[in-house]
């Protein structure tokens, strides 16, 4: 079920547990972190948490689903990381999702304004020892995200039905407009 921002915000007063998904760079890790702050939620990054270790290494795929499993567990959180293949472990618990789906532009500027900034350390949300980088397969993996990631989303969603609402934020100016609003009502 597709909700507004105003309906987004009047739900985050209750939520306990959040998805925030979307492509790389269009805003997840910082709007999570916000709203984390803002709510009291227990901030998880998947990249993090689930998926990498130090050294740019990935977590064995057993270790990091039992991992996902018992945080999903939890009472209370708010989760970064879209992970479509994961989405049927985490929309039964979850209480609103938050869709990031500017356009592809604004994430490859995005992912190259993180780079940028991070070049050469690992950013906060990501595995210690993994430091920013970017190559032509990420940016065509951002570039193509809607055409092979969203298709997946979508039916994953669907396979929730109304029980799970859904908000699409289309922009950044969408995210701070919803982080507003949530001021407003909270």
């Amino acid at each position: 079920m597709t909700i507004t921002i105003e309906e987004a915000a009047e739900r985050l007063k209750t939520a306990e547990r959040v998805l925030v998904i979307g492509c790389s760079g269009s805003g997840k890790s910082t709007l999570a972190l916000r709203l984390a702050g803002r709510l009291g939620l227990p901030y998880v990054s998947m990249d993090r948490e689930i998926f990498w270790l130090p050294g740019w290494q990935t977590r064995p795929r057993a270790e990091a689903l039992a991992r996902l499993q018992g945080i999903v567990a939890q009472e209370r959180w708010i989760i970064d990381g879209t992970s479509p293949g994961t989405l049927p472990l985490r929309l039964p618990r979850t209480h609103l999702v938050l869709w990031l789906r500017p356009p592809r532009l604004m994430s490859l500027y995005g992912v190259i304004s993180r780079w940028l900034h991070y070049r050469g350390r690992s950013r906060p949300e990501m595995a210690d020892d993994c430091p920013e980088k970017i190559d032509r397969e990420f940016l065509a993996y951002v570039w193509n995200f809607e055409k092979t990631e969203s298709p997946e989303i979508e039916e994953n969603l669907a396979a929730f039905g109304p029980e799970v609402p859904v908000c699409v934020l289309k922009s950044r100016r969408e995210n701070n407009r919803l982080l507003a609003r949530l001021a407003a009502v909270h």
